[in-house]
């Protein structure tokens, strides 16, 4: 009768307990979804204050004042000589002369220029692109981290919760002659373990934290709030747009139109440069004579011819800009092949996770069960409780690692999207 009393409270007690626990998960579930800020919202965050990613738009801004300075001729030249000695003629002597020269490129030089200089720019507008994504990644490989923290935190403490039930149980069960001692033992040194790796779980969280708030650019310490739940969705990603609107292959594309460009500039460079100038000389009246004009200051219109004589630069600039063609081209296709590479390995990685997710589940499920079986059967028997002690954290096991398989799932996915481009 008294044997039968303490099974009776050993299964009124986990009963309680299960309801305590549900009650407490419902409870922050529904408080943490409340609180839970949109992944998306913290991509944009940083993609306003990473100074990073700030510096790489200061770049492209640089490259567009660099179109001006491209489109522009050169500055004229003014000069200005006076005669120490002055240089008698008919009309007086010459007593000091101005000079301004304009020198203009071939035709269709600056155009070029400017040609080359807008396509740059539009480069360094691609590597921003491609840097901002970068970024959206980066936030995304350090957000989900934090939510497998958040769960085997949940999970840890859960365990701890559990094994102080099983130890209050088992220590029952010897007092009342029902277990043995060993079974205490036992069930103390996994709760003394469980603690521990519940305090180093909340220690690695600051460290996550810091790195993910470093990536918006903000304090440290600043609260991040991360999801509860993840769930695994359909991927809308195709791969034929792996190759479409990649800012990578956009930049080097557009730098081998830029490289063309440099080489009809190499040409047009190695043409004669025309100029115009004008010579003003002020002369003084003759006071030994009168002349007609006597004094009378001279202008002279002037016209100016560039030739370009030594040949070896241009050609020199002209076979540079040939091989920087070939090479874009060479770039442009190894990084296709490193695209392709990423996106099946990534692809594979989350068909992966989805396989294993779906393995964990149903060995939770089963472990459940199984657990349930050893506890009935020790609340009736008392027996085999270290079997119950080792479902238990097999059980907790499968959990850690269906949460650590739901964070490698989103993880590849959010590298998937960086690899396609994918706008947000």
């Amino acid at each position: 009768m008294e044997s039968s009393l303490v099974i009776r409270g050993w299964k009124l007690e986990v009963r309680v307990w299960c309801v305590v626990i549900l009650a407490s998960s419902l409870y922050f579930l529904t408080s943490s979804s409340l609180r839970a800020q949109n992944l998306e919202d913290y991509q944009q965050i940083a993609a306003e204050q990473n100074p990073g990613l700030q510096a790489k738009y200061k770049v492209f801004e640089a490259a567009l004042e660099r179109i001006p300075q491209a489109n522009s001729l050169q500055d004229p030249t003014f000069s200005f000589g006076y005669f120490v000695s002055p240089v008698e003629t008919r009309v007086g002597p010459q007593r000091a002369r101005f000079s301004l020269t304009q020198m203009f490129p071939w035709f269709g030089t600056l155009k070029a220029s400017g040609d080359v200089a807008s396509l740059n720019a539009e480069t360094q507008y691609q590597v921003f692109l491609d840097a901002r994504n970068k970024l959206y990644y980066q936030v995304a490989a350090a957000y989900y981290p934090l939510y497998e923290l958040d769960k085997w935190i949940v999970l840890e403490s859960e365990n701890a919760e559990i094994l102080e039930s099983y130890k209050t149980i088992a220590t029952t069960k010897f007092e009342n002659d029902q277990g043995t001692l060993v079974d205490v033992l036992r069930v103390d040194i996994m709760l003394k373990d469980a603690l521990t790796n519940l305090e180093i779980l909340k220690k690695k969280k600051q460290p996550l934290v810091t790195s993910f708030n470093k990536l918006l650019n903000r304090e440290e310490h600043a609260e991040v709030v991360v999801t509860d739940s993840l769930m695994v969705t359909d991927l809308a990603i195709n791969r034929d747009s792996l190759l479409a609107n990649n800012p990578v292959l956009d930049e080097l594309e557009i730098r081998l139109e830029a490289s063309k460009k440099q080489e009809v500039l190499a040409e047009k460079q190695g043409l004669p440069k025309l100029g115009v100038g004008l010579d003003y000389v002020i002369v003084s009246e003759r006071t030994d004579m009168s002349v007609p004009d006597n004094g009378q200051n001279a202008l002279m219109p002037m016209v100016t011819v560039g030739i370009p004589i030594f040949r070896g630069k241009y050609k020199a600039a002209k076979k540079e800009a040939q091989l920087m063609q070939e090479s874009y081209s060479l770039q442009k296709e190894d990084r296709i092949n490193q695209l392709i590479s990423g996106y099946e390995m990534a692809d594979f990685d989350r068909i992966k996770q989805m396989e294993l997710l779906q393995l964990y589940d149903a060995q939770i499920a089963e472990t459940q069960q199984v657990l349930n079986l050893l506890l009935s059967a020790y609340g009736n028997s008392g027996t085999a409780f270290e079997d119950v002690l080792r479902t238990q954290q097999q059980l907790l096991k499968y959990k850690k690692m269906k949460a650590t398989a739901m964070m490698d799932y989103h993880v590849a996915v959010a590298r998937l999207n960086y690899l396609t481009a994918k706008k947000y």
